[in-house]
């Protein structure tokens, strides 16, 4: 198209000299009139007829130099200059003149007018052309700006799909230069696995005419970028593939954008509940974790205020400090409670971020929120499993120590005293070992209860563990007295309602509380001995009698660490040999020795010997009386074996004392049957006294144990018989062979009246049941007197011998 306008202008601008205008131009066509007047007469003389041949060429230039009136204005001159000068009369004008030179003039003055007006002609048709080639060519240049410099990319392809035309658009996208993309093909560019779609798009962009495709290419720097390809086929008047027109529009960022709308709309519908608003806090869009958090639809908050959610457990003043946090931060987030749509408060993590645009203005809220029910649960319970007693819910130690810091540091800047009061169940224990621990954990429950109703709100009533419990009162008095007097009273008040029986489902039990106080004021005393204290005098109050308050006592104090000290010297006395069986002869009626009873003691290397009244209640208290008693049993089947060969003494029976702790061991039958296969003696020689107590609890298994231990040959003795839970379903039930009456009862045989029935009625039982008697405690002639009245009862006592070492035993025995 563009090589077409430029020979069409070219052969105009090649075929006529430009139309001139002004004055001058009428001069030169004077001129060239006269020139042609000089020509003629140079080539002919004045009556020869070719005056208009000569003139008739000028006056045609005249018409192409000025146009049609430089024609007629030439034609004019001719005609003068034919008229005057080539008719007779010659260089005159006649009438004559006129009339012979009319036809010749007329057919001059014709083709004159008709030259120059066809000249004129020929000038208007060939400035129309300049023009419309002025203004294609105007229009081609602002085709070409606009192609080149076009937002949108431009190709043009051949029939093998190369290029042919490209803008720079196209070449920007692409990343190359036009040189390096005329002549190749459009499929380089495309993606390696793309590459055979491109000829299925081009065969069917020639095919229909059309094509619109969403493709992948691949840049100069290898980025492939995705683009949307428009294009038509262009042909030539035949209807033959001549180029095609495509433009094409990168559509990258828009792919990044839908991907991230993809990618935020399965955010928005993430388990954490979004909730859109608009500058004024109008409700936009919610998304269905909000709807299954909060319960509302969508349909019912859009529009809406997120107050609707409000449940009323914050004020005004933290919703002020919120919004005056966001609006100056453009963030907030922090804990808030909600009602849901059922009317349910639940408490959420919510954060609010504030969105501006680039006038710093305020367009959206964005809420995000999570339910954090559970985890508040979760949290409370870790709180409670770290900071209170499972059982109770009581405070427990860790926590009670948090709160006593707390009252120390208060009692020191108020210089008021405070309390901490030590309290333990009395027979608390008994309850566990007949009822069971079930029992046990009822009546802790029901012993909290009653401690919390006893004292102040502000109190912190604690459970250390067992059935101890700490009160720790706060902010009493500035006076010591008046102080004392107030939580004496509260002790009091502790004490008599927990002296109320218990009523466990269908069993009543009846308790009362050992109770301890010490006071504090400041930081004097540190925490752990103020409780150490209290703990001391708890016990002062159980030694007192139980069911009673007791006043920290130092004096006390000084005792409970010579029991803690005798604990840890009683650890290391078995290892250390310390501990030794002493023996106690028993006879019988004619004071013939039946054998004798094995009595530990205790000889310290700096305390000597220590009474087993002092160390037995503290081995069963620490557990040790387990490891002791498993060394009486070697030692009593040892000095056995050793007297099998002694003609005085391989007969006699030697009584150990069996703990109920001891006897409560599931091998406690093998341990016995293990002892005595190992120092091969015989059974009957050994006799296990066994207490009352060890009845209590499980009945069965007791008597299991006893009738295995029957079958092994082992005697049986019930010790201190008429002191605990005597009851003749004992005497029936268990296989014991004898009956022992407790010194308390023979102590006193000669002036109570008492002690005489309850020993008559024993030796009656015992009569009854078949069982030998022996009565310990013998220390007088007078009891032995009246113990003699009765032919079956067996003797022990220091009114024959107290408890001595074996040697003294065995020299005793040879002497008697």
């Amino acid at each position: 198209m563009r090589r077409r306008a430029f020979h069409l202008k070219w052969l105009l601008e090649q075929s006529f000299i430009k139309k001139q205008h002004g004055l001058w131009v009428y001069v030169v066509t004077l001129f060239l009139m006269s020139a042609a007047l000089f020509v003629r007469l140079k080539i002919a003389p004045v009556s020869t007829g070719l005056q208009y041949l000569t003139f008739f060429p000028a006056v045609a230039i005249a018409a192409v130099i000025g146009g049609y009136r430089t024609g007629l204005f030439a034609t004019a001159i001719g005609l003068i200059f034919a008229t005057y000068i080539f008719v007779p009369p010659y260089y005159s004008f006649s009438l004559s003149g006129f009339q012979n030179s009319l036809l010749s003039n007329l057919v001059f003055l014709f083709d004159g007018t008709v030259v120059s007006f066809s000249i004129e002609k020929m000038h208007s048709y060939r400035e129309k052309h300049l023009l419309e080639l002025e203004q294609i060519k105007k229009s081609e240049t602002r085709f070409r700006e606009l192609f080149e410099n076009s937002p949108v990319a431009y190709q043009s392809l051949n029939s093998q799909g190369c290029y042919i035309d490209v803008n720079d658009r196209l070449c920007a996208l692409l990343g190359y230069e036009r040189d390096e993309l005329l002549g190749r093909s459009f499929g380089d560019f495309f993606s390696i696995d793309t590459r055979e779609i491109f000829h299925k798009y081009f065969q069917e962009l020639k095919c229909t005419g059309t094509i619109e495709a969403e493709l992948e290419l691949r840049r100069k720097d290898n980025l492939l970028i995705n683009v949307i390809v428009s294009g038509a086929v262009q042909c030539d008047y035949q209807g033959n593939f001549e180029r095609t027109h495509c433009v094409i529009h990168d559509i990258s960022e828009r792919k990044k954008i839908e991907q991230t709308l993809r990618i935020a709309a399965a955010a928005f519908e993430t388990h954490e509940a979004i909730m859109i608003t608009d500058a004024k806090a109008n409700i936009l869009c919610v998304n269905k974790a909000f709807q299954q958090i909060t319960g509302y639809s969508r349909e019912e908050v859009v529009g809406k205020s997120p107050r609707m959610l409000n449940s009323g457990r914050q004020d005004k003043l933290f919703y002020f400090a919120m919004w005056r946090r966001l609006l100056k931060t453009g963030k907030w987030d922090g804990e808030i409670w909600d009602r849901r749509k059922n009317g349910q408060i639940y408490p959420k993590w919510l954060t609010v971020t504030a969105l501006k645009d680039n006038k710093n203005n305020i367009t959206e809220y964005i809420a995000l929120f999570s339910d954090i029910t559970e985890r508040k649960e979760a949290e409370e319970e870790i709180r409670n499993l770290a900071f209170y007693d499972t059982l109770t819910h009581l405070p427990n130690r860790r926590l009670l120590l948090d709160r006593f810091k707390i009252a120390i540091s208060l009692s020191e800047r108020t210089e008021k005293y405070g309390a901490v009061l030590f309290l333990d169940m009395d027979k608390f224990k008994t309850l566990n070992d007949t009822l069971g621990h079930d029992y046990g954990d009822m009546m802790l429950i029901e012993v909290a209860e009653r401690i919390k109703h006893s004292v102040r709100d502000v109190d912190t009533v604690a459970r250390l563990g067992g059935d101890e419990f700490i009160v720790l009162f706060e902010n009493l008095s500035h006076d010591e007295a008046d102080a004392s007097r107030k939580v004496t009273m509260i002790a009091e008040k502790i004490r008599a309602s927990l002296a109320t029986p218990f009523h466990l489902n269908e069993h009543v039990h009846y308790s009362s509380p050992s109770i301890g106080v010490c006071l504090y004021r400041g930081h004097a005393v540190p925490i752990d001995e103020l409780i150490k204290r209290a703990d001391i005098a708890m016990y002062q109050a159980k030694n007192s009698g139980r069911n009673t308050v007791r006043f920290y006592d130092p004096i006390l104090q000084q005792t409970v660490e010579n029991h803690t000290t005798l604990e840890l010297e009683l650890r290391h006395a078995v290892i250390n040999e310390q501990l030794q069986l002493y023996y106690q002869i028993q006879l019988d009626h004619d004071y013939v020795p039946l054998g004798a009873e094995a009595l530990i003691r205790w000889i310290h290397p700096q305390r000597g010997i220590i009474s087993p009244a002092q160390f037995i209640p503290l081995a069963e208290e620490s557990g040790l009386i387990l490891e002791i008693g498993h060394w009486v049993i070697e030692q009593a089947c040892s000095q056995l074996a050793k007297w099998k060969d002694h003609e005085l003494m391989n007969h006699l029976q030697l009584a150990i004392n069996v703990s109920p702790h001891q006897f409560k061991l599931t091998n406690f039958v093998e341990i016995i049957d293990s002892a005595i296969q190992r120092h091969q003696i015989s059974p009957s020689l050994l006799k296990l006294e066994l207490t009352e107590n060890i009845v209590l609890g499980d009945v069965a298994d007791v008597i299991a144990k006893m009738h295995a231990l029957k079958a092994l040959g082992v005697s049986l003795s019930l010790d201190d018989f008429g002191t605990g839970y005597s009851s003749l379903t004992y005497l029936k039930l268990l296989p014991i062979d004898q009956i022992k009456i407790d010194q308390s009862f023979v102590r006193d045989i000669v002036s109570n009246s008492s002690d005489v029935v309850m020993v008559n009625t024993i030796i009656e039982l015992a009569k009854n049941f078949e069982l030998n008697v022996i009565a310990e405690g013998v220390e007088t002639e007078a009891q032995l007197h009246f113990l003699k009245g009765h032919n079956t009862v067996s003797f022990q006592g220091f009114f024959f011998s107290k408890p001595i070492p074996i040697e003294q035993f065995e020299t005793l025995l040879k002497s008697n």
